[in-house]
């Protein structure tokens, strides 16, 4: 009997040293309070637990609502009184037998009195940030509130950044790949409320490099509109071509057989007096 309970609580200690946490959830957003998430993995036994947190506390604080639920959604209106600007930042990790995954903050999809509103334009080799300072934090704080705008390629970390308080330019990008930014709002140097999603963009090609492209592009086009005329021409139409090609002649008047003025006439041998060559060797000299 011994035996078998220690051989049981081995075998327990084995599986939970070899088992792995959960993969953290993915796509975690929030839309008019609604936080939304897509589950990792496919395994049913996997709970999810939301947290909020102010920005000026650094302690991460479960929502009551929202401890190790199976859904894969939340509402999370009850945490905007935590902070007297509703300004918290929001993040979910999974669960599964005590095992613990690394949480993961959600982003704003279509924003709100925390979340800045900004639109993303693509130029030759930038990109621009418009940002609106329309909203309750920005007039509130007025200069106290910056924007921190995070930048990079898709698929990698936004992990560089640029802080200003208006429009935000960035230059020197790689032309024909595809950037990514997302915005949050600074109170003083502090990142404050939820970060918008990512919006993407591609770079245009610079200016030399876009006119060369379209004047190969119209030369192709060219090219493929005049080789069938050509060639119907040069099939169906070669007879009409050799006279259009043949130089221009003119037939003189007097080309025709008439008879000559007399000034022109030739002067007949009978009417002239020559004198008879009776010889041409030296002896008929003498």
């Amino acid at each position: 009997m011994l035996f078998n309970v220690l051989c049981f609580l081995v075998v327990l200690v084995v599986q939970g040293l070899s088992e792995a946490p959960p993969a953290p959830p993915q796509d975690i957003h929030v839309d008019k309070w609604l936080l939304t998430w897509n589950p990792a993995t496919e395994e049913g036994d996997v709970t999810y637990t939301v947290q909020y947190s102010s920005f000026d506390s650094g302690v991460w604080t479960n929502v009551p609502a929202c401890i190790r639920i199976s859904s894969n959604s939340c509402n999370v209106i009850s945490t905007k009184s935590k902070h007297e600007q509703g300004c918290i930042l929001l993040r979910v990790r999974a669960e599964r037998r005590g095992l613990r995954s690394t949480p993961v903050r959600a982003c704003s999809r279509h924003g709100d009195s925390c979340t800045p509103d900004f639109s993303l334009t693509a130029g030759r080799g930038i990109l621009t940030v418009q940002l609106s300072r329309n909203q309750s934090f920005a007039h509130e704080h007025a200069y106290k509130a910056k924007f921190r705008v995070y930048y990079g390629k898709e698929g990698e970390p936004l992990k560089q950044y640029k802080d200003s308080v208006a429009t935000v330019t960035i230059p020197d990008l790689q032309e024909g790949q595809r950037y990514c930014t997302e915005v949050q709002y600074l109170y003083y140097e502090d990142p404050v409320g939820l970060p918008t999603c990512s919006q993407c963009a591609v770079i245009l090609e610079s200016k030399k490099d876009y006119k060369q492209t379209e004047i190969i592009v119209a030369v192709v086009v060219i090219l493929l509109c005049l080789i069938p005329v050509v060639a119907y021409f040069l099939i169906f139409q070669s007879g009409k071509i050799k006279e259009l090609l043949q130089p221009p002649y003119h037939i003189p008047e007097d080309f025709f057989l008439e008879p000559l003025p007399a000034h022109h006439r030739p002067i007949s041998t009978t009417e002239e007096h020559l004198d008879v060559i009776t010889c041409i060797s030296p002896e008929c000299r003498d």
